[in-house]
């Protein structure tokens, strides 16, 4: 009876001890499914799903300052639309502003007698009716309407009057040469002026780059102009 009960005693203990062992095993397992452990296990390999960093933006600079390199996170948005009430007034004012000047130079080739005189209004035409294109369609991608009602273009710097410009018409030969030049310098100051404003206000990066070009190629018309003139 003694023997009997030993063997049971032995196998009731060996039953435990399986228990416990299993019992142990699946705690382990179930603790290497936890977030704590998942996150030993990847933070021991590489990570595959880490964003790479943007590369850096060439950025430019405004009219006659360099470009400056930055990281793409300072530039996000950077190729959104920006103007100011500041670049539609002078892309307004600039519209009438050359066709005027295209105005005076569809004079020359009838009545200038300095062929050199026809040359300059040739480049004036070639040059700012392109441009007159170029600032209707700034204002239409924005939808900007091109009309400023009730304004007077005729106080806009170096805008010619309408008894100037008769004047110009009915001119001829070496008068006409004289009075184109004096005209259209006086013209040409009033759109550096304007221009040379627009690049301390505007925001517009384009505009920015028309109105520097404008004041730079201007100031070198009115001094090929100025040298067609007869010394006193």
């Amino acid at each position: 009876m003694t023997s009997r009960r030993a063997r049971v005693w032995v196998g009731v203990t060996a039953l435990v001890t399986l228990v416990v062992v299993g019992a142990i095993a699946l705690t382990g397992r179930e603790d290497a499914r936890t977030p704590e452990a998942a996150g030993t296990v990847a933070a021991a390999g590489p990570s595959t799903s880490a964003a790479e960093p943007a590369p850096p933006v060439v950025v430019p600079g405004r009219p006659g300052e360099p470009a400056a390199t930055r990281p793409a996170e300072q530039v996000r948005g950077a190729t959104t639309p920006r103007w100011n009430s500041l670049d539609v007034w002078y892309v307004r004012m600039m519209i009438p502003h050359h066709e005027q000047a295209l105005e005076m130079a569809a004079l020359a080739p009838e009545r200038a007698a300095d062929a050199r005189v026809r040359a300059v209004a040739e480049r004036i035409h070639a040059a700012q009716g392109p441009e007159v294109g170029l600032l209707r369609a700034w204002l239409s991608t924005r939808d900007l309407p091109a009309d400023v009602p009730g304004h007077d273009h005729a106080t806009m710097r170096g805008m010619q009057s309408a008894e100037a410009m008769r004047r110009l018409a009915d001119a001829r030969g070496a008068a006409f040469d004289r009075l184109f030049v004096q005209m259209m310098s006086d013209h040409h100051r009033g759109a550096i002026v304007m221009s040379t404003d627009l690049l301390k206000v505007g925001v517009d990066q384009p505009m920015q780059e028309f109105a520097t070009a404008v004041a730079v190629e201007q100031g070198a018309e009115i001094n090929r102009m100025q040298a067609l003139l007869p010394t006193p």
